[in-house]
């Protein structure tokens, strides 16, 4: 092919072959699409080499559940109230002359508490005594005069009359003597209810009546005596826990020692009180306005640590639960549906469980449901797990689980005074 050759321009430039340009361009092309494909090719060999290798399984330390035989913790708030209460209270009438008593102290039996005005039954008295005096001396003569006329009926001297009158005063001065020694007894226990006494050993409350005021008589309420050593404490479990306790003995689930029931209290402030108590009384029925069964421990107080009204909590000591399951705390998750566990399957494969975790046994959990022997549940790396996906189970060791260690709930018991600190009396 003849080509023709470009002219030059009137500028005396040369005019390009526009065939040429056409060539080049397409070359150029060619050689930018081969360059883009290597591009490529390098970059996804160089994204292949970087991709990592799937990561191992994580590890998890597992604990296989078993059952055992625990202590068994029942626990409830109690409050104390007196084992003797006495209210104080006058048997006759009159103003009030004296209180030998110091308010809030402890008093015995047979301690004067008030002093009422004796002068008149002291008066009553004086003349009951007086006529029982009278009749015994009027039964005296007639004692005499019969004595004189039996022997002279013998003789015929007297008529029988006369003795059969003697006779009769006789009788009648006596049942007049007897008469007399009834009032005499019924004016000296008016004489001495002027002296209102303490009926029991016990700490005598405050003083409900001023010297000076008139005691109607037993309507009256002028103090009262408590006894608090020992003392009741009284708690009330709910209907349901005495019927879960009736099945759970019923199923050799729950063991009750012989004998009575030790129970153990715990002050408000967290100290453990340094007497057990007994279990001494068990409610008949139901409390129909709370739902519950009320319970009565007598706990010795020689100290009066425990005061009537004092709330506290207590719990029943000594009984034991068998079959239970127990995990520690940390194992156990809450979710929005409430606690459950994560369980290793087969493969190794962790799986989530719902439970029902009842109460602590010292520092795990007691699970009443969903779990049985032989689970393997997964203690620590919870965080690093999920369902469907295996995992590396390592044995759990309770050695080295910081969280069993028991921390004490409460302080030591507390220190009772060795006495009452001093009252003083400011009459």
């Amino acid at each position: 092919m003849i080509r023709q050759v470009a002219p030059f321009a009137s500028n005396g430039h040369f005019i390009r072959d526009r065939t040429l340009d056409r060539t080049g361009l397409l070359l150029r092309g060619t050689l930018v699409t081969q360059l883009n494909r290597v591009a490529v090719l390098l970059a996804l060999t160089a994204c292949q080499k970087a991709s990592p290798a799937a990561p191992p399984p994580p590890e998890v330390t597992v604990l296989t559940v078993q059952p055992q035989t625990v202590p068994a913790k029942f626990e409830w708030v109690a409050q104390g109230e007196a084992s003797k209460r006495v209210e104080v209270r006058a048997q006759v009438a009159g103003v009030i002359v004296a209180r030998p008593y110091v308010e809030g102290t402890d008093v015995k039996k047979g301690t004067v508490l008030f002093r009422i005005d004796p002068r008149t039954y002291a008066a009553n008295y004086q003349s009951a005594q007086a006529r029982l005096t009278q009749n015994r001396a009027t039964l005296a003569n007639a004692e005499r005069n019969l004595a004189r006329l039996q022997p002279l009926l013998v003789e015929r001297a007297v008529a029988q009359r006369d003795v059969d009158d003697a006779q009769t005063a006789v009788e009648q001065a006596q049942a007049t003597v007897q008469d007399a020694q009834a009032a005499v007894q019924a004016a000296k226990k008016s004489y001495d209810d002027t002296f209102v006494r303490a009926e029991i050993d016990g700490r005598a409350g405050r003083a409900l009546m001023v010297l000076g005021a008139l005691a109607s008589g037993p309507t009256d309420l002028l103090t009262t005596v408590e006894q608090v050593d020992p003392i009741y404490v009284f708690f009330n479990p709910s209907d349901q826990e005495v019927l879960r306790w009736r099945r759970d003995i019923a199923a050799k689930r729950l063991i009750i020692p012989p004998g009575v029931l030790d129970v153990q209290a715990t002050l408000a402030d967290g100290s453990m009180f340094g007497h057990t108590g007994k279990l001494n009384f068990i409610d008949l029925a139901i409390q129909p306005t709370t739902g519950a069964l009320q319970l009565r421990a007598e706990f010795p107080n020689p100290q009066h640590t425990l005061l009537p009204g004092q709330f506290m909590r207590v719990q029943m000591i000594g009984l034991k639960r068998t079959e239970a399951m127990l995990v520690p705390q940390r194992a156990v998750q809450q979710g929005l549906n409430g606690p459950f566990l994560y369980v290793l399957g087969e493969g190794d494969k962790v799986s989530a469980r719902d439970i029902v975790a009842s109460e602590w046994a010292g520092t795990q959990w007691l699970i009443e449901s969903g779990l049985k022997p032989g689970d393997r549940v997964i203690v620590e790396g919870a965080q690093r797990v999920a369902p469907g996906r295996p995992v590396r189970p390592v044995p759990y060791n309770p050695a080295s689980d910081t969280t069993l260690r028991v921390r004490p709930d409460s302080a030591p018991p507390v220190a009772p005074p060795s006495a009452a600190p001093p009252i003083q009396d400011k009459r």
